[in-house]
């Protein structure tokens, strides 16, 4: 019995022995070995010439090119901090998880996205510090005239938007949805695509008179438009303050290292300068940048796209975060304005459940970099500041846009324009027999001068409604009263009096009543 048991005694201690040099092993492969080699790399290798290196998340969209110029890459070089640029193929979510766990300190979205993601991840780990750029006609809407010869012809139980998900694009989509009125496009209103080729393919391939709208951006547009009977619907060009990108920063990063944020910001500008101010630059940065994601890009093509993107300035920027005068802010859109009206189409067409920043804009966005900036008078070009290698002249900082006004029209100019879709809005109320718009319809007035001002290159047709019934110039004159009222209500708003035109449309004999007699607002634009 006593040899049994130290039989088993010798077999425990020699488990026992086994176990603690397997974790001695383990722990020299995993602590003791990574730990001798890491000094023995220390002690045979030299100091790196980075000491910040900075994980920017982004995709191969062309309006990123200034990131990935190596103009960019040398003046942050000589600064000593290294870009670590991550192509994560749009995954918006991937791209918001890797700033919450830190893995990125930076990262590029459109607004849109960037919401959505943060809704669906529950927090918006990161802020934004700089305004990239706007697209403007790089994204677009075409069909085929016989389908599909304004925007209303979507108000039809078969219609659909032929899209790429989770796309600017798909954003595109959703305004159209929440600004025109289209009752009747069903609740599944979406074909999707994987990406904007393969959108083309199915706009080629299609019948020309299906009720579909094909959403791209360019080089596509450009081709679409090639095919017979093809034309655009609406683009972004015919937008403000919507399909916009953005540079946000893991908000712990922010805190802790506001001076390489500030270096990136400072060299993101003078870049984005440095190409703006040299003629074709710009056009040969994106021909280079598409070549290293794969794409080849003929000039007219690279024209056409540095044609439909804006990339945002110094004092652009200034006035999307509210550091200048209305006066100089141009046309710009502040942030605190942008983000819930974009938040707006999401709710609105069911993406999103409701703002999920509502009534803290401001929390999304993190102004004291560009004020370190305007403080110590930044200009890009600045004598002592200016690139190495560039000679680039000190000359006034860059504007900001300003909208272009759209001219006046004739009556008959009027009459001949080309009906773009309705306009989405509430029933306006008058009270009765007359003409005085109650406190709602005023709100509701107010809300659409500022959603028109937001399509600056349409013209606004506001149509009073005249029943058949009854005495025909009273009726007439009615609706006459009511469209003028509705449109000096949106001159009060802000839109230009160039761009409306109030007019009357009686209705059909036995249609209409007194009750309903109001007005809709059509916009449009002059027949090409």
């Amino acid at each position: 019995m006593s040899e049994e048991r130290k039989a088993k005694g010798i077999v425990a201690a020699a488990m026992i022995w086994i176990v603690i040099i397997a974790l001695l092993a383990v722990s020299y492969k995993f602590v003791v070995k990574p730990l001798l080699s890491g000094r023995e790399a220390a002690e045979t290798g030299s100091a790196s010439q980075y000491d910040h290196t900075v994980r920017v998340d982004l995709d191969s969209f062309s309006g990123y090119c200034v990131l990935r110029s190596p103009v960019l890459r040398n003046e942050l070089k000589s600064k000593r901090i290294r870009l670590d640029l991550h192509d994560d193929g749009a995954d918006y979510k991937g791209r918001l998880k890797a700033l919450r766990s830190g893995n990125a300190q930076m990262a590029v979205f459109t607004i849109d996205s960037y919401l959505a993601a943060g809704a669906d991840l529950g927090e918006f780990p990161a802020s934004i510090v700089l305004v990239i750029d706007e697209t403007q006609g790089a994204d677009g809407i075409v069909a085929y005239k016989e389908g599909v010869a304004s925007i209303q012809d979507l108000d039809d139980p078969e219609a659909r938007f032929v899209l790429t998900p989770d796309s600017p694009s798909e954003f595109l989509a959703r305004v159209v949805l929440a600004q025109f009125s289209l009752p009747s496009l069903p609740d599944k209103w979406a074909v999707n695509e994987d990406g904007a080729e393969k959108v083309y393919r199915a706009f080629r391939s299609a019948d020309h008179d299906e009720k579909r709208a094909y959403v791209l951006w360019e080089p596509y547009i450009t081709r679409a438009l090639e095919e017979d009977g093809a034309h655009v619907l609406l683009d972004s060009g015919k937008l403000k303050g919507y399909i916009v990108d953005v540079l946000v920063v893991e908000r712990r990063f922010l805190r802790e290292h506001p001076e390489v944020v500030g270096a990136v910001v400072e060299g993101y500008l003078r870049t984005a300068y440095s190409y703006r101010s040299r003629g074709d630059a710009m056009g040969d940065l994106v021909v280079a940048d598409a070549r290293e994601a794969g794409d080849k890009l003929t000039e007219a093509q690279a024209a056409k796209l540095v044609d439909g993107i804006h990339w945002k300035n110094t004092v652009e920027n200034y006035g999307h975060f509210g550091l200048v005068r209305p006066s100089e802010a141009g046309s710009v859109r502040h942030l605190e304005d942008m983000i819930p009206a974009i938040a707006d189409v999401l709710v609105k067409t069911g993406r999103l459940n409701a703002d999920p920043v509502a009534g803290g804009a401001n929390t999304l966005y993190y102004d004291q970099i560009l004020r370190d900036l305007q403080a110590r008078d930044f200009h890009p070009a600045k004598k002592g500041d200016a690139l190495p290698g560039l000679a680039l002249e000190f000359g006034p900082l860059d504007a900001a846009k300003q909208d272009e006004q759209l001219p006046a029209l004739s009556d008959e100019q009027w009459g001949k324009l080309t009906p773009v879709g309705q306009m989405s809005v509430k029933p306006i109320a008058f009270g009765r027999g007359g003409a005085r718009l109650n406190v709602q319809s005023k709100r509701e007035l107010a809300a659409l001068a500022e959603r028109l001002n937001s399509m600056p290159g349409y013209y606004v047709l506001v149509v009073g409604h005249a029943r058949a019934e009854g005495d025909a110039s009273a009726n007439q004159q009615l609706a006459s009263d009511r469209a003028s009222a509705a449109a000096d209500a949106l001159r009060q708003g802000g839109v230009h009096a160039n761009r409306i035109h109030a007019t009357t449309d009686v209705a059909a004999a036995g249609q209409g009543n007194g009750d309903a007699q109001s007005v809709s607002f059509v916009v449009g634009r002059p027949p090409y």
